[in-house]
């Protein structure tokens, strides 16, 4: 699970169903008799805790690396449901407080909690401003992958060693040899590895160009650019896996 992928929309989810759980506890109505919503089970485990649960189903389906389905459904939008049931139910019970009694501060605050919750969870795919990043992704340090060095130093592959003391040798063109064969014969500039994020969420497509995704690339995490791939980037992600990002516009480099 990554915690990274956790977008500001998830932040409110999570405050939101912090706040309805706490709601749980406090006076449902208030009346000579103190109660609160686990004195029936129905309304502290079907709808308080049914909220909580809906949260907690939308920032697990969002940590995973791919969305799981519950009963062919997004994981995310069984969670969103859940928290669409509980606002519902709770708007109900606040408009028909029985006349003897008053809505207490657990019933009226956890109808604010359950609707905040609910609405957060529908915004958060609509919104852009709520799929930033919640965690800021952590500068890396200048890379040097796979310990390799710059072109023509000391150790780079193919480097021809020159002895303790020597000057290098510097190639001179031919007299006669015309000044477009000379640019042609020099070797375009190698594509160095680096880091970096993506703004939003990207698919990953294998290098064998299946048009199927293997994998997710998620904001506030940093990846590791391979190879040039026509547009695209070979891109290494945590666990050792490979395949081509297509869409690298507006990425953030490190």
């Amino acid at each position: 699970m990554n915690i990274r992928s956790l977008t500001r929309g998830d932040g409110v989810v999570i405050g939101a169903a912090v706040l309805l759980f706490i709601a749980s506890f406090l006076d449902t109505y208030d009346s000579f008799v103190n109660s609160n919503a686990w004195d029936g089970l129905g309304l502290g485990l079907g709808v308080y805790m049914g909220g909580v649960t809906g949260a907690a189903l939308i920032v697990v389906n969002r940590c995973l690396p791919q969305p799981r389905k519950m009963a062919g459904l997004d994981l995310g939008t069984v969670g969103a449901a859940f928290t669409i049931l509980a606002a519902w139910i709770l708007f109900w019970d606040l408009v028909d407080v029985p006349s003897q009694v008053s809505a207490g501060s657990g019933l009226i605050l956890g109808f604010i909690a359950a609707l905040v919750l609910a609405a957060a969870a529908i915004a958060t795919p609509l919104v852009p401003a709520l799929q930033a990043a919640l965690i800021p992704a952590p500068k890396p340090a200048a890379p040097q992958p796979y310990g390799a060095q710059p072109p023509g130093s000391y150790g780079y592959p193919g480097a021809q060693q020159q002895p303790y003391g020597a000057q290098p040798q510097q190639t001179q063109p031919f007299a006669g040899q015309p000044q477009q064969a000379q640019q042609a014969q020099q070797p375009s500039a190698p594509f160095s590895p680096f880091w970096f994020a993506v703004p939003a969420p990207r698919p990953l497509y294998a290098e064998n160009g299946s048009p199927t995704p293997i994998a997710e690339l998620a904001p506030g995490t940093w990846y590791l650019a391979v190879e040039q791939r026509g547009p695209g980037l070979l891109t290494e992600m945590q666990d050792g896996r490979r395949g081509v990002l297509q869409d690298a516009s507006n990425i953030q480099r490190g």
